[in-house]
């Protein structure tokens, strides 16, 4: 059951190609934007969609994995788990944000 705790498992499509960041000789990030969609029917029977977007961070070989694999508009699922974080920015203004960090990830359908 530990293996449940704080787990994320999101199928959607990439918003943007992965942004890399390097942080020393071996510290490599990959960011990107995850979409996935949810389908139902409202109160008057009219299928509806809703789109949630997820913000999914990547260290290490899995980062380097995301450049080398991930493009704007890809299927991928991603396996990971969630992080909240805050920063103070030059203004004093107190940001949230919630990421999933990734451990692993799959691209659907071929290789372009």
């Amino acid at each position: 059951m530990t293996t449940l705790r704080n787990s994320v498992h999101l199928i959607g499509r990439l918003g943007n190609d992965p942004e890399m960041k390097n942080y020393g000789n071996d510290r490599t990030m990959a960011r990107f934007s995850l979409a996935t969609n949810e389908y139902f029917r409202n109160h008057e029977g009219k299928q509806m969609q809703e789109t949630q977007w997820h913000n999914v961070v990547a260290w290490g070989k899995t980062a380097e994995i995301a450049e080398k694999i991930l493009k704007k508009g890809k299927e991928t699922a991603i396996m990971g788990k969630l992080i909240n974080r805050s920063w103070e920015d030059d203004n004093g203004l107190k940001h949230y944000i919630t990421e999933v960090v990734a451990s692993e990830i799959v691209v659907f359908g071929k290789e372009s």
